[in-house]
């Protein structure tokens, strides 16, 4: 159902968004390049899929905040799961996404906030805490501030993928078929870069870059993304053109020429 969002609400919305970004930046940073190290769970019996201490309390500060200023919406968290509500809107966080990054030191990794109903985020939020970077999109806006200065979000006009610059954050992606279908769009670009996180996203939305290509996302991982690319003129689906939003093979573009021509690679996978 799509929630009729008012000119109220809608700023309502918008600075609930910044508040749970505030509260996760207070969390997080003392976690980031501690002296001696962070302490690290492995969520997996196989593989590697880290949590830390940080996640978890930049989780529970932001559905604080939400407990206090939108008690009836409903929450998706990726560490804490699913709470009901009862307004048709859902709060989708991913407190850390990049904790690979965050573990390294490396500064890809960031909060990412989506309120949404069932057709999708209507708002997303990308923060980069250790930058002081944050990336807005959707109900009427796509912006960005940070320590250097800030303005409008505008996705590039690049017309051919010979031309493209393509970004993923991981050289193998899911499956060996996932895998062979970046790499299919890879060798047709002009230049890729690995391990960027929701990082690219944000690049993608700035007008820095064509084409970010992941598989295996939740949708923790997408939706905050999603409405920030969608807000700056970008276009964000799945490999086969469909809805993106609730994870899976997602392709985002800077343009629909550019998406286009990716997109027909990608579809024979």
């Amino acid at each position: 159902m799509l929630v009729d969002i008012s000119k109220e609400l809608a700023e309502e919305l918008t600075s609930t968004a910044e508040a749970l970004a505030d509260a996760a930046r207070d969390v997080i940073l003392p976690y980031f390049r501690q002296s001696g190290g962070l302490e690290v769970q492995n969520k997996l019996s196989t593989g590697f899929d880290p949590v830390t201490a940080a996640d978890k309390a930049a989780e529970q500060g932001m559905r604080a905040v939400l407990a206090t200023r939108r008690p009836d919406d409903a929450i998706l968290g990726e560490e804490f799961g699913h709470k009901s509500g009862s307004t048709g809107l859902t709060w989708v966080l991913d407190p850390i996404d990049g904790t690979r990054a965050f573990m390294s030191g490396t500064a890809t990794w960031g909060v990412l906030i989506a309120v949404s109903d069932e057709t999708g985020p209507r708002f997303g939020m990308i923060d980069q805490p250790y930058t002081g970077e944050r990336f807005r999109g959707g109900l009427g806006m796509a912006n960005w501030q940070g320590p250097r200065g800030g303005g409008a979000l505008c996705t590039r006009t690049t017309g051919a993928l010979s031309d493209a610059i393509l970004f993923t954050t991981f050289p193998e992606v899911g499956t060996p078929a996932d895998r062979a279908g970046f790499e299919a769009v890879r060798d047709e670009v002009q230049l890729v870069r690995y391990g960027m996180d929701c990082y690219a996203y944000a690049l993608l939305a700035m007008g820095q870059v064509d084409l970010v290509i992941e598989a295996g996302l939740q949708a923790y991982d997408i939706q905050g993304p999603l409405a920030v690319i969608q807000g700056a003129g970008g276009i964000v689906t799945n490999w086969q053109g469909g809805p993106a939003h609730d994870g899976g093979r997602v392709l985002a573009a800077a343009n629909p020429s550019i998406h286009a021509q990716a997109l027909e690679i990608l579809k024979r996978f």
